[in-house]
């Protein structure tokens, strides 16, 4: 039995404020980076692709888009939310200066549970549009199709584990060329993500795995700890020197038309 899903951490209060600050203040003290990491291997694949319209999924206030939208080390460019000036400032004023900071484009939309971390996303310019709806338990809503209808590439960092196979499965059914479909998609170690692999086989999709894995965040304690050393070894895997020395470690799962080249060379 996966354990994980009830041990691990509950960050849920950072989805509800109205910006981004708790968010990246809290799990700045667990050295929360994956979003940093994928940034290059983004880049990449939204060169080879051309996507047009990107989504996110699981995109809270549109960080993945900061990152990608900056010409700043990702490693520097959430520093703005944590920095002592910026807590003088409202909401508004924050998504203001946002939107004048994150420039150009790059056309991202995003799919989040948290309203008000979707209303950020498009105040501040990170996010083209969003729409806060749960795909594991409903049907799109028809703005939602209309939105996502011509999407060519699919981004997640961490959300594979809150959503899984009803959700992308929704997802696919509303958009508009899923043979031409594009994924880039990091999956902590402790879920199995071979179903969500299969429907994207289903649709004449090839799915690999990048060599090696990514630091996610710290654990919050021990008992997140091990229960997901108990959920790698599940799934077959070595914790030794990942989830065994403290870290959250992820998968980069990258999807392509069975007709595209692989394009990465990333590691």
């Amino acid at each position: 039995m996966s354990l994980t899903g009830e041990r691990k951490a509950d960050f849920s209060d950072i989805y509800a404020q109205p910006d981004p600050r708790a968010y990246v203040s809290t799990l700045e003290r667990f050295e929360y980076q994956i979003p940093q990491r994928a940034t290059p291997i983004f880049r990449e694949v939204i060169g080879a692709a051309r996507p047009g319209r990107v989504l996110d999924v699981c995109c809270s206030y549109g960080i993945n888009s900061a990152l990608l939208k900056s010409a700043q080390d990702p490693r520097e460019v959430l520093t703005r939310y944590t920095d002592p000036s910026a807590a003088r400032w409202s909401a508004a004023e924050l998504a203001a200066a946002d939107r004048e900071e994150f420039t150009g484009d790059l056309d991202v939309v995003g799919l989040d549970v948290s309203e008000p971390a979707i209303a950020y996303g498009r105040e501040a310019g990170l996010l083209t549009d969003g729409w806060a709806e749960n795909l594991e338990t409903t049907d799109p809503s028809p703005e939602l199709v209309k939105g996502i209808a011509d999407t060519g590439l699919i981004i997640s960092t961490g959300g594979v584990g809150y959503v899984g196979l009803p959700t992308f499965e929704r997802l696919l059914g509303a958009i508009d060329r899923p043979h031409e479909l594009w994924l880039a998609i990091f999956v902590l170690r402790v879920f199995d993500y071979s179903d969500i692999a299969g429907l994207l086989a289903d649709h004449d999709l090839v799915t690999e795995r990048l060599p090696g894995t990514f630091p996610q965040r710290r654990f919050a304690d021990t008992t997140e700890q091990q229960a997901a050393v108990h959920d790698v070894e599940r799934q077959g895997l070595d914790p030794e020197g990942l989830e065994a020395a403290g870290w959250y470690h992820a998968h980069c799962y990258l999807t392509r038309p069975r007709n595209a080249e692989a394009p990465l060379t990333t590691t």
